[in-house]
């Protein structure tokens, strides 16, 4: 039956709803899959204490599968010694149907980069030498995986029994793949014991519907009367006996199982006068008869049973014995008593290929290995298993669980496994198993002169992980005595730096650089240690010596003069520098430009370096958008996308390099794309938690967006979602938190507090000498808050940030603060200024402010009696804000051509011009009196997607639905 577990129907009494509801899945299952329907997945859990026929409920689905010829199985079951073994239950889902296929095949399978991160993962093939792969990289590569395997061979059938003893690594994977599931012609069934299932896998059962996570209890008394009447005939039992049979078992299948054999082994029925001998067949299948029973075998075996508990699942009979130091002749006796007495059977579920052995029921392993009560002699086992293990040609990773297990006994060669097997959990990427071993190894304890270096790998295999880990462990290898050698310690700093900073703690990353810099002598190290400590410094928004830090800046940079790595930062950072105090464009440039050789990044300042992290190229790139390179900066950041897919890390790294493209995308003017990205990517960093810098980057952008596109309301909402007020994080924040803040409270009408938050910001960055009016434009929106009450300082500010972008000289800059001059002057005035503002505007790509220009200017250009010239720059205006999305322009523009005299045809022409495509459709559709619900039903989208195109569409036309048909020209 496929290796399906032999399953008796006495362990399945009372369990007729739960087989039906899972046969009844597969059917389901497989039938779809044959009609080539969609939307077919589902998961099932059946939940229970141990003995409540878990295992047989699933090895009967295996029974059913078996009869599908189309359906494929996929088996793995956990084991309690074996939680500490990354990718334990992965690798028995899918080594064997990975291993049937060719090399060519498996990399066919696997697309390029998820070959990578998911092949040595799964044990199929090395790691790159040095490899460091990213735990979600590796779990997005092994959704990558089951779900090609659900394409193209299913339906597919994935059996987890004894989830609740899945390794972490397992866990996190298939929590994170529940959402696929429903999506995929797939049955994942997973049985546990909820009183041992651990914390990282609660999500699990949480995505289960209300009726696939089935909870199992034990049988009733008339089901224990129904089990014995099949078993011993209707007329041989007495009711005494079913009664004490059910309270002595508490109805447990599994020892009602067991009761029923050891019966038909002594050839007792069920009546009274076997009541005496109930209690001793109970017990007998009880962890502690269990033990009496080994001990009185053969001495080979006793040993070879205990071996058997310290390896739990997949048993080599080899290891075994050469655990319990028994010849090969002694152990095939042992196997053979042992299967005898129920206790051990061929494992069917193996994927190494040769013979294995697993217990016949978990709980005789845990008895088994619970009877070593002596500390001593349990670990004693668990070393002689790692010296098995590694003999018999395994890793040091496969070995490092049982030397975890192993007393501390100042064993250098303990220490040297524990770092190896570290080194190949870290390039799998399980850090949190290379993380127990290191921690293992300081308790052995290494030698002296070793320890800061396993320091230093204990805090860099919680890097991506545990930041607050690695910082004091970090520390620690840099305080140590005797210490790192040179090169590690510069590594130690640069690493400590980077965990400090991406735990908001950038005041003391740059410190620890600064301190390290110090004590290092002039060369190339200590020039990567300055410029890790500006490049930390870079990202504080407050810090009190800023004028100075930018002069030292200065002086470092004109000092060096090579094309080193450190050299080319340097440069990087000046470059920055210069953008943010709204220094000449051309400089800027013209440094920032020097981090390339031969078209990209050159090697050091790469995406995927070691040294600095990928702050170095964001703040490049940075520098490229606020100077209006936006396709250099759009290149940049398409690059990072790629480095880092191809590198395996699809965590933090590759959401921040999504949020700096929808960066490019909001300045470009693309806002509608620009939301859909950044919407993207805020859920998903929303599972790397609340409250981190990217998210604060991100909720800012998406705000600013949601704004442009007049959709201040959305904002505000995402703003309190996301505890998006002051105070505001000392980190730099792009936008800039608090003017962005300030600017959405003006677009709520609240002026005074807009200017009181607005006026802060403003003087804390003129403190700093920050003057980057694109970054943090927060002149021109105080200028209007305050125009009303005081309409010459308002002037006054608006002028001097004119000033201000006139000596950047960049276009956007420069026809942004001449549109928010404009806006605090009469419209004599402001007409002049605004036809500036198109000017410059119209020699950036910044597309949204030229449609605010166009728009203003055309307005300017109706109050001051010129409505055909008005005309001219509104239906500039309308068209350019349509394509960029901002619909609040759009309506505004619309009513301002109203105003102004435009004729309905133009009016109309224009209406269809503005509609997007699938609001173009759902609008021509609605004007001709096709009811919602069949609009929906023929283009295949829900009733409210519907209701919000046509929401969008009168906002656009300005109209409801009885002008509609004229609005879009159909009368």
């Amino acid at each position: 039956m496929d290796g399906a577990q032999a399953v008796t129907d006495r362990e399945l009494y009372e369990r007729d709803e739960a087989t039906g509801q899972a046969e009844q899945a597969l059917q389901d299952l497989c039938e779809g899959a044959r009609s080539g329907l969609t939307g077919l997945g589902s998961l099932l859990l059946f939940s229970g204490s141990a003995g409540q026929g878990k295992t047989s409920l699933l090895a009967r689905l295996r029974q059913a599968a078996a009869r599908e010829p189309e359906c494929t199985v996929l088996y793995s079951r956990g084991g309690e010694q074996q939680r500490n073994v990354p990718f334990n239950i992965v690798r028995q889902l899918l080594q064997p149907v990975l291993a049937k296929r060719t090399p060519e095949g498996r990399r066919e399978l696997l697309d390029g980069s998820n070959y990578d991160l998911a092949a040595p993962a799964l044990g199929l093939a090395v790691p790159a030498a040095g490899a460091s792969n990213d735990p979600q990289g590796v779990q997005d590569a092994l959704n990558w995986v089951v779900t090609q395997l659900a394409v193209r061979e299913g339906p597919l059938l994935l059996i987890v029994d004894d989830l609740h003893w899945a390794d972490s690594e397992s866990l996190a994977w298939l929590s994170s793949f529940t959402s696929r599931i429903p999506g995929l012609p797939l049955l994942v069934a997973a049985a546990y014991r909820p009183e041992e299932l651990p914390p990282e896998g609660a999500a699990i059962p949480d995505a289960a519907s209300r009726g696939n996570l089935l909870k199992l209890r034990n049988l009733t008394p008339p089901a224990v009367e129904e089990l014995l009447r099949s078993e011993f005939g209707p007329e041989d039992y007495d009711d005494l006996f079913v009664r004490q049979c059910w309270e002595l078992t508490g109805g447990n299948p599994y020892d009602l199982s067991l009761v029923v054999s050891k019966m038909k082994e002594r050839q007792l029925n069920p009546v009274d006068e076997s009541i005496p001998q109930l209690r001793d067949l109970v017990a007998a299948g009880r962890g502690p008869a269990i033990v009496e029973t080994l001990e009185r075998m053969p001495a080979d075996t006793y040993r070879f049973a205990l071996a058997a508990a310290v390896l739990d699942n997949e048993i080599n009979p080899d290891v075994a014995a050469s655990i319990a130091v028994v010849s090969p002749a002694a152990a095939r006796t042992a196997v053979e008593q042992l299967r005898e007495e129920g206790i051990l059977r061929e494992d069917h579920h193996s994927v190494s290929g040769h013979t294995v052995l697993e217990f016949c029921h978990p709980t005789i392993g845990t008895a088994i290995y619970q009877s070593m009560r002596l500390t001593a002699f349990r670990t004693s086992m668990h070393g002689q298993a790692a010296k098995a293990v590694l003999l018999a040609g395994g890793t040091e990773a496969a070995a490092s669980r049982h030397l975890l297990e192993v007393l501390p006994e100042d064993d250098l060669e303990v220490v040297r496994l524990l770092r190896k097997a570290a080194d190949q959990h870290l390039a799998v990427g399980a850090p949190d198993a290379a993380r127990r071993c290191l921690e293992r190894a300081l308790r052995e304890p290494p030698a002296d002169e070793d320890r800061a270096d396993v320091l230093y790998e204990l805090g860099c295999s919680t890097l991506l992980t545990a930041p607050d880990v690695t910082i004091n462990h970090l520390r620690q290898s840099l305080d140590a005595n005797p210490g790192l050698n040179a090169q590690r310690r510069e590594l130690a700093t640069l690493r400590l730096s980077s965990a400090l900073g991406h735990s908001n703690l950038v005041k003391e990353a740059a410190e620890a650089a600064a301190a390290e810099s110090r004590r290092t002598d002039p060369g190339l190290s200590r020039t990567r240690l300055q410029a890790a400590y500006f490049m930390w410094r870079a990202f504080l928004r407050e810090e009190p010596d800023g004028v100075e830090r930018s002069r030292m800046l200065a002086e470092l940079a004109d000092s060096l003069t090579g094309t080193d790595a450190g050299a080319r930062a340097v440069r990087v950072l000046r470059a920055f520098d210069l953008t943010q105090r709204g220094e000449d464009s051309a400089e800027a440039l013209a440094l920032a430009e020097q981090a390339f050789d031969r078209g990209r990044l050159a090697e050091g300042i790469d995406w995927t370096n070691q040294v600095w992290g990928f702050e170095i190229p964001v703040l490049l790139g940075l520098t490229f958008v606020y100077n209006d390179r936006l396709d250099l900066a759009s290149d940049l950041f398409n690059q990072a996308a790629q480095e880092f897919e191809l590198a395996g890390w699809s965590g933090g790294h590759l959401a921040f390099a999504n949020f700096m493209r929808g960066l490019v995308l909001f300045r470009w003017g693309r806002l509608e794309e620009a939301e859909k990205f950044l919407r993207e990517t805020l859920k998903r960093s929303d599972r790397l938690g609340r409250g981190t810098p990217l998210q604060w980057d991100l909720v800012a952008l998406l705000c600013d967006t949601l704004m442009a596109r007049g959709r201040t309301d959305q904002a505000v909402d995402l703003a309190e979602e996301y505890a998006f007020k002051p105070p505001f994080s000392p980190v730099m924040v792009v936008p800039d938190a608090a003017t962005l803040y300030g600017r959405l409270l003006l677009a709520q009408g609240r002026a005074k507090e807009a200017a009181e938050i607005l006026t802060e910001s403003g003087r804390g960055l003129e403190d700093k000498e920050w003057h980057n009016g694109l970054w943090a434009p927060w002149a021109g929106p105080l200028a209007v808050a305050v125009a009303e009450e005081e309409p010459e300082r308002a002037r006054a500010i608006a002028a001097e940030a004119l000033k201000r972008a006139m000596r950047v000289g960049v276009n956007s800059a420069v026809g942004s603060a001449m549109r928010w001059l404009a806006a605090v002057n009469p419209p004599q005035q402001a007409v002049g200024l605004l036809r500036q503002a198109v000017q410059h505007l119209e020699q950036s790509p910044a597309a949204y402010e030229l449609a605010l220009a166009l728009v203003d200017y055309g307005s300017a250009l109706r109050r001051t009696g010129r409505p055909r010239e008005a005309g001219d720059a509104l239906g500039q205006g309308v068209q350019l804000a349509a394509q960029c999305g901002a619909d609040g322009l759009v309506i505004r523009a619309r009513s301002e051509l109203a105003a102004a005299g435009a004729s309905s045809e133009r009016l109309h022409a224009i209406a269809a011009r503005v509609l997007s495509e699938p609001e173009r459709v759902v609008a021509e559709r609605s004007a001709r009196g096709v009811p919602p619900q069949r609009i929906a039903a023929e283009l295949g989208i829900s009733q409210a997607v519907v209701a919000q195109r046509l929401a969008s569409v009168y906002r656009k036309v300005g109209t409801g639905p009885e002008g509609l048909a004229a609005a879009i020209g159909l009368e």
